[in-house]
């Protein structure tokens, strides 16, 4: 499942994909170094992680266990879900939801700069 959801994050226009902290697969939306991150792949904890639209949806997905605590991103409505107990096509919706969230946050130039959603 890993691999779907990975392809369909980079299929996201103007997403790509880095390797970084220690082999994680990380997506990103931007321009370069101004890219920011929307999608973190963990191959050895089969976690992803993903920002919710709000710190709201973040805890309430907490609190009734369908999500935990980002590890590296504690606030700021970042959760991590796991790949094996989490459905396919509610991944591929929080995915695009983080995106979209993620996407919104650059600046109207950089925004331009990218394909149309």
């Amino acid at each position: 499942m890993s691999q779907a959801l990975e392809d369909h994050a980079g299929a996201l226009p103007g997403a790509w994909m880095v390797v970084q902290w220690m082999g994680a697969h990380v997506f990103k939306v931007g321009p370069g170094d101004k890219a920011k991150v929307f999608a973190i792949f963990a191959d050895k904890t089969e976690r992803v992680t993903l920002k919710c639209k709000d710190a709201e949806t973040a805890s309430f997905l907490i609190e009734i266990g369908a999500a935990e605590k980002a590890p590296h991103l504690p606030r700021g409505g970042w959760v991590a879900f796991s790949l094996n107990d989490t459905d396919e096509d509610d991944l591929r919706e929080r995915i695009e939801t983080s995106y979209d969230v993620v996407r919104a946050t650059l600046t109207k130039a950089q925004q331009a700069d990218l394909p149309p959603r």
